[in-house]
């Protein structure tokens, strides 16, 4: 063999080499992302941690003596299969699922505000309403990806590698949405494109986020002000702060220090955890927490319960933590278990109705003190439209947890946001509205005398003086209540995914088919009420129809990253974004969990 032939072998074996050196490598990191987060320490060796990032050079005034670690196992916990496989495809045909999906498709490309944390749709403006660091387009860096929107996604990436999250205008941010929004949508593209930017984006943001517990009792400070917190100013936990603004860290905390192999982030969350699940039994309603808590002094003594728009965050993210840590930690399922456990009994009731539809919906439970130190709980029968996640959280507890009672609870709770949609001549729930209890669960007959009178208290209600001669037809005509509604106090519809959300869970586990026609009925009815030329806009009143409906300047990211999401995977392939791999976390964002033994 010539010396030139020698050349061009070395040259090709050197070659061969280091792609197959390069093939192990890719392979490697392919194999991090797709098994076990648990193996996932080792990532941080593939990323180079700025160590000059602002939230990393700040001091700590509050350090912690100890980190709780991650739990340290084998296989992780046998825990029950989520999604069903007894039953067949759905009915839909492909081309029927297909154009469903694209509908759905075509409004997030409508709807999108690039570099904007807001896009207004009736003015086409830009707001900022979450930092200034472009909360849209971070919030749906995974409904791209999940959409097929390939370039769209590349060119969201290299404008999100550009944010500096020590840079804002704000004066003070809201770190619970930063971080279920925000945190939420960077770790969810992360572990679904294996993007390591978004990685290191995704650090840079928990860190800003994780200063925000430097306090002496390490409880976060919800609204909290970064401008402060870089000048080393001593803040405080508040006083008086909604308990699942607290309490919603968990879920991306815990995916973040099992993707970085950094246990801070997971302590952190957990320690305000161990907190709440101290505090869970000795509430004015033990096993609920209340809706407002005194963060500094660690007071849980406020009287009002409720699974609605106040507390929905902290409650869904139990049986998803619970999952994400492999089941390894009891104290998630013992939570979820004690919560929903009181909430059946309190807060879900059945509404009278004229259909006669055996429902549920939850509500909310004020308790009381009497004179002689008894206590005595009120049930308000008013509904709100970000209660209806409580049917996909039964669902997926249920299915996760094995307890038959909760899957038939979610079916019933799902039934009545479906309802509560089917009632209004719009076809869109409003975002509060009054109804009848029934006096008991089993046997709830329409009473039209009955429904009628309840209007009529709930009408003087709001007078400063009871009006005797009110006329009950009037103001129902007036008001335009649908029968078995007895008042709206909100009309308004924010563009909210709720009633999607649960009805995607629930056919995900139950695969009841009646629910895919049920989500796109619904998804007209947005469609046809909301749709302007820069997106979708909210409605003031849901009541009105024709030219008197009236929209909103607003369009909410999470009209995108939840509503068009969830109803873009109601009619996707049943392994895409499997309920067995992934949990979904407040925002809508699914985060990989650990694979089941």
């Amino acid at each position: 063999m010539s010396r030139a032939q020698r050349r061009v072998l070395g040259a090709f074996l050197g070659a061969f080499l280091l792609l197959l050196l390069y093939h192990y490598y890719r392979t490697d990191d392919n194999r991090l992302l797709s098994t076990s987060p648990y193996d996932a320490s080792k990532v941080t060796l593939n990323v180079a941690i700025n160590p000059k990032y602002l939230w990393r050079k700040l001091p700590v005034r509050y350090p912690v003596a100890e980190f709780q670690p991650l739990p340290v196992f084998g296989p992780p916990q046998a825990l029950s299969k989520v999604q069903s496989t007894d039953f067949e495809v759905s009915h839909l045909k492909f081309d029927r699922k297909t154009s469903r999906q694209s509908a759905t498709k075509k409004h997030l490309k409508d709807s999108l505000a690039w570099g904007a944390d807001e896009l207004a749709p009736l003015s086409g403006s830009p707001e900022d309403m979450l930092g200034g660091w472009g909360a849209t387009l971070l919030d749906n860096l995974d409904t791209l990806w999940i959409m097929g929107m390939q370039d769209e996604f590349k060119k969201a990436v290299a404008s999100v590698t550009h944010i500096k999250f020590g840079n804002t205008q704000s004066s003070e941010v809201n770190t619970h949405d930063l971080n279920i929004h925000l945190l939420g949508g960077l770790l969810a593209a992360f572990d679904l494109s294996g993007d390591w930017k978004l990685l290191e984006k995704s650090i840079e943001l928990g860190d800003m986020l994780y200063a925000a517990f430097d306090t002496p009792n390490r409880i976060p400070i919800i609204h909290w002000n970064p401008h402060r917190a870089i000048c080393h100013e001593e803040q405080l936990a508040e006083e008086n702060v909604l308990g699942a603004e607290l309490g919603s860290f968990a879920l991306e905390f815990t995916r973040l220090s099992q993707i970085t192999g950094d246990p801070k982030y997971f302590d952190a969350a957990h320690r305000v955890m161990k907190l709440f699940d101290r505090q869970q039994g000795a509430t004015k309603l033990a096993g609920l927490w209340p809706v407002s808590v005194n963060a500094r002094e660690e007071l849980f003594d406020d009287n009002v319960f409720t699974l609605g728009a106040e507390a929905s965050s902290l409650y869904k993210s139990l049986p998803g933590v619970y999952a994400l840590l492999g089941g390894q930690i009891p104290m998630y399922r013992k939570m979820y278990e004690d919560a929903t456990l009181t909430a059946v009994v309190h807060n879900l009731f059945r509404p009278m109705n004229p259909q006669g539809k055996d429902m549920l919906l939850p509500g909310s439970v004020r308790v009381t003190m009497t004179e002689n130190g008894n206590s005595q709980r009120h049930l308000e029968a008013k509904m709100q439209y970000r209660s209806c996640f409580a049917g996909g959280m039964f669902a997926l507890g249920g299915a996760l947890l094995d307890i038959p009672t909760h899957q038939e609870i979610s079916h019933k709770l799902v039934d009545g946001c479906i309802w509560a949609h089917q009632v209004i001549p719009l076809g869109i729930m409003p975002e509060a509205f009054d109804v009848v209890p029934c006096a008991s669960p089993i046997s709830c007959p329409w009473s039209e005398r009955l429904w009628k009178q309840e209007v009529w208290k709930e009408a003087n209600s709001l007078e400063p003086e009871p009006n005797p001669n009110l006329n009950v037809d009037t103001f129902i005509k007036d008001h335009r209540l649908p029968k078995g509604i007895i008042g709206i106090p909100d009309a308004a519809y924010e563009l909210r995914p709720e009633a999607v959300e649960s009805m995607f869970t629930l056919y995900r586990i139950s695969g009841r088919e009646d629910l895919l026609d049920a989500a796109w009925d619904m998804f007209r009815a947005m469609q046809n009420a909301t749709q302007t030329k820069n997106g979708n806009a909210a409605i003031v009143a849901v009541t009105d129809e024709g030219s008197e409906l009236t929209l909103k300047d607003s369009m909410d990211s999470m009209w995108m990253s939840q509503t068009l999401k969830y109803l873009y995977l109601m009619f996707s392939s049943l392994d895409f974004i499997s309920l067995d791999e992934f949990v979904f976390n407040a925002g809508g964002h699914p985060l990989k969990r650990s694979q089941a033994a």
